[in-house]
């Protein structure tokens, strides 16, 4: 394997990276040149070995049978500008219980040429890319965007929350305006071609081939760099620039992909960034939701001011946590948080589903390690500060999930719950744990 610290390529990534940090207007002329073999060997090395195929069925192993030869092909078609992007094999996974969310698994080669340019586009927009962007970034993560919510409404003048969701955002990218902002900071026209190829690539949904106009492939190595650099211009530079410059007190956006959150000080500041979030959104062929968008009160005084006006507190969703005013035990304000009522029951369900399909599908020693990676996921990502009832009642569920469905997989002797905690003290599961602490100074 190739040490990428000392690739020539990674070594202009660096360059380029920092002539775009000295120099935000600069255009870079020529990049494609930067896909040689070296650099795709990488790049082949740093995929998922364990991903699914594409319509091409070429696995990660078979590649690298005659890797070498195989990337020498590539990088010929690449530098004739003959290689075309094999269309991606769309498959649905659940989005809720009543919708799937559409994927697209890309073939083989089109991953390692992704894979290479999404490195050359993040050399140059990470410089430009605002802080309160999260998504998919280079040590960015969603926890990081939930604590500064948590240190925005704790520690600012915050009163208002402007709740967006974009529609089908994803599948709305207008491709003809990515080009445009792409064009910004690359002149370079093989790179932009390339990316117009991708683009363009369609999907084998059912046998038959869909062409894609708009939108950007989900499910695609590529796909969340360029929804960065179109929400880049889109929302964030226009929020900087312009909605700041133009309302009477504080306000601040954190974005984490498609999804956001407006926080304000004034009403008249959030009632006029609504209405201007819709426009902006209507110029570049996007809409925010009807349902799913919304201004409300919120804050250290919510309660308060609920209290006066006869009605419940409000709360609002972001990245799966509902976000509320809560006390301390001194009864001083603190913003609380716990897994969103919707999410928690599609857990749930997916667990009792899960553990109903595999109970006698594999020995117990088999889907156990699974089962406990499982856990360890949901803890990982919910176990919050504040939110160690909700993880601690899905431990619960869970177990009692499991004592159900270990007693039936025959006629056999059934396990009582002594015989079940006698077992767990054999092959222990991970135990609920607090894994991000938001109640520090620090954002």
């Amino acid at each position: 394997m190739l040490n990428i610290e000392t690739g020539k390529t990674w070594k202009k990534l660096a360059l380029i990276a920092e002539c775009a940090k000295r120099n935000s207007e600069f255009q870079f002329q020529t990049l494609a040149y930067l896909l040689d073999k070296e650099f795709l060997k990488d790049c082949f090395y740093k995929l998922n070995r364990n991903k699914a195929v594409g319509i091409d069925n070429v696995t990660w192993a078979d590649y690298n049978e005659e890797l070498d030869e195989n990337l020498d092909n590539l990088i010929t078609r690449l530098k004739r500008k003959s290689f075309k992007p094999i269309p991606a094999k769309r498959v649905y996974i659940p989005k809720n219980e009543k919708e799937k969310r559409p994927l697209g698994i890309s073939a083989l080669e089109n991953k390692i040429v992704e894979k290479g340019m999404k490195y050359i586009l993040e050399a140059i927009y990470e410089q430009d890319f605002y802080d309160f962007s999260y998504g998919f970034r280079p040590k960015k993560s969603c926890h990081q965007a939930l604590n500064k919510i948590d240190k925005l409404i704790m520690s600012r003048p915050v009163n208002h929350v402007v709740e967006a969701d974009i529609r089908k955002f994803f599948d709305k990218v207008s491709h003809e305006e990515l080009i445009k902002f792409i064009r910004i900071r690359i002149r370079d026209t093989s790179l932009l071609i390339l990316i117009e190829k991708f683009l363009k690539a369609g999907y084998i949904d059912d046998g038959l081939l869909v062409r894609t106009e708009e939108g950007t492939p989900q499910g695609s190595i590529l796909s969340p760099i360029l929804a960065n650099i179109f929400l880049h211009y889109v929302l964030d530079e226009w929020f900087e620039k312009v909605v700041k410059e133009n309302v009477e007190g504080f306000c601040e956006l954190v974005r984490y992909a498609d999804d956001f959150i407006c926080v304000t000080q004034k009403a008249e500041d959030a009632k006029r960034i609504e209405k201007a979030l819709k426009n902006r959104f209507n110029k570049y062929g996007l809409e925010t939701h009807p349902t799913k968008s919304r201004r409300i009160s919120f804050g250290r005084y919510e309660r308060e001011n609920a209290e006066k006006q006869n009605r419940k507190p409000n709360t609002f969703d972001f990245l799966g946590f509902t976000h509320y005013c809560d006390k301390t035990r001194k009864r001083k304000f603190k913003l609380g948080r716990k897994t969103s009522r919707k999410k928690f029951v599609t857990k749930c369900k997916e667990m009792n589903l899960w553990l109903k399909k595999i109970r006698n599908k594999e020995k117990t020693k088999e889907w156990w390690k699974t089962l406990r990676a499982k856990l360890r996921g949901h803890f990982q990502y919910y176990g919050v500060s504040g939110n160690f009832r909700e993880i601690a009642k899905y431990y619960k569920i869970t177990m009692r999930l499991l004592h159900k469905w270990l007693n039936r997989r025959s006629q056999k002797r059934k396990k009582n719950w002594e015989n079940f905690n006698r077992y767990l003290t054999h092959y222990p599961l991970p135990c609920p744990q607090i894994r991000h602490n938001f109640y520090t100074l620090s954002a």
